[in-house]
């Protein structure tokens, strides 16, 4: 069922057009390109899509003709999918649970949308724990209710001011410390990466990281930080990010993350990314 009304909204293009918008394509719009797209991928069918003529793909950073890598291998999807939509800038994006050959694999999506046709479509896919340093697929059952509570409107913050508030982050872990860059954390504030807990009151990975602001951190001096999309109704910022020197405890490797922050309030309240282990050098298949 969820095939067919993706491919229906694929082949009725005018149904994703509305009035209002540079982009051409609002929430439902945008959502429903997210789940045409991985309807396709499973069908092995990128012929449904709305792609653009110039579209292009790229899947662990690297450009592929669309129709390649895990379009040739998907067999379904799990349960977990946790979106971030940005209207104002016409970019879909989702981490999901997929199925290769019966396989769980952690995916994740981004598409740019201009007009109403697909321009751009940047995946990342994990495989196992060597690619992604941890792979906790079978905590991937649904998307957190932390990360998907709606905010009050008076609760928003501008969308200025939570790129701000998510850039502490990657600001903190260049020089390895959140308290000396005064990340915003909410009380209760948590980690997620990969299906693990990894900061936050649940965490037991090491000792101190119950509290994501003072547990020990890693001095990444190399990190680079971009903003893929921020979710304004959602209070959701999405960073590309290189981690860099020291992320894999070998200079020869960086880790290569998306992560998503919750924000309102002025704080950051969960904290949750996929992310895959790549060469030093590694870049995000096209700039941001």
């Amino acid at each position: 069922m969820l095939l067919f009304a993706g491919l229906l909204f694929a082949l009725n293009p005018v149904h994703a057009q509305t009035s209002g918008g540079a982009q051409n394509c609002d929430r439902e719009c945008l959502r429903g390109m997210i789940t045409g797209y991985l309807n396709a991928v499973v069908a092995h069918d990128p012929s449904t899509l709305p792609l653009a003529p110039n579209a292009r793909f790229t899947e662990n950073t690297v450009e592929k003709p669309v129709g390649q890598g895990l379009w040739k291998t998907a067999s379904g999807l799990g349960t977990f999918r946790q979106d971030v939509i940005d209207v104002r800038e016409g970019v879909a994006g989702t981490h999901v649970v997929a199925l290769e050959n019966g396989k769980p694999v952690l995916f994740q999506v981004r598409l740019k949308v201009v007009s109403g046709k697909i321009s751009e479509m940047d995946t990342t896919v994990v495989r196992n724990q060597a690619e992604g340093m941890i792979f906790r697929p079978e905590n991937l059952k649904t998307a957190s209710p932390e990360m998907n509570v709606t905010p009050d409107p008076s609760q928003r913050n501008t969308r200025e001011e939570m790129k701000r508030l998510a850039l502490l982050y990657p600001a903190g872990l260049k020089v390895g410390s959140f308290v000396k860059v005064d990340a915003q954390f909410a009380p209760g504030a948590y980690r997620f990466e990969n299906g693990q807990v990894m900061a936050g009151p649940k965490c037991t990975f090491m000792p101190g990281c119950t509290n994501i602001k003072t547990q020990g951190l890693p001095t990444l001096a190399g990190i680079v930080a971009r903003v893929a999309a921020v979710d304004e109704e959602q209070g959701i910022v999405w960073l590309r990010m290189s981690f860099g020197p020291g992320s894999l405890m070998k200079d020869e490797g960086t880790l290569m993350v998306w992560e998503m922050f919750k924000i309102y309030g002025g704080q950051i309240h969960a904290v949750e990314a996929f992310m895959m282990a790549a060469p030093l050098g590694t870049g995000f298949g096209w700039d941001l």
